[in-house]
């Protein structure tokens, strides 16, 4: 991750990391009545961006690729049922809508992520 692209890749992460935890923590900590499922949500959403970052920071490929998995199927799996059955997310999520409120770009990171990971995977094996 020490490249360009790689380096941008952290950084978005890092970005993403601290604006859904301050977006999760002062919506857990104001309005958890209202949408506990959707704030949680946010949290998780959260989490997932902080191991991602230090993850791609570490060069921790395999802690890396299973964060990427687990939130591109979130966001797939939240963004899926915010659409389907919107009753169940009275208030937006980090994933909600695949992540239409922050530009689509829960859904296009894991993706970069992924194919960083891969491309790199594939760069670092020995040509047989």
């Amino acid at each position: 991750m020490r490249s360009g692209p790689g380096r941008v890749l952290v950084a978005l992460y890092g970005v993403f990391a601290l604006a859904a935890s301050a977006r999760a923590g002062v919506q857990i900590a104001t309005r958890f009545h209202e949408a506990p499922l959707a704030y949680l949500l946010s949290a998780l959403a959260a989490v997932v961006y902080i191991v991602l970052t230090v993850a791609l920071a570490r060069g921790d490929r395999r802690l890396a690729l299973a964060a990427c998995l687990v939130e591109l199927t979130g966001v797939l799996v939240v963004g899926t049922l915010s659409l389907v059955d919107a009753a169940a997310f009275p208030h937006a999520t980090v994933w909600s809508g695949y992540g239409a409120g922050y530009l689509f770009v829960p859904l296009i990171l894991p993706v970069l992520g992924l194919f960083w990971l891969r491309r790199g995977a594939s760069q670092a094996a020995p040509a047989s």
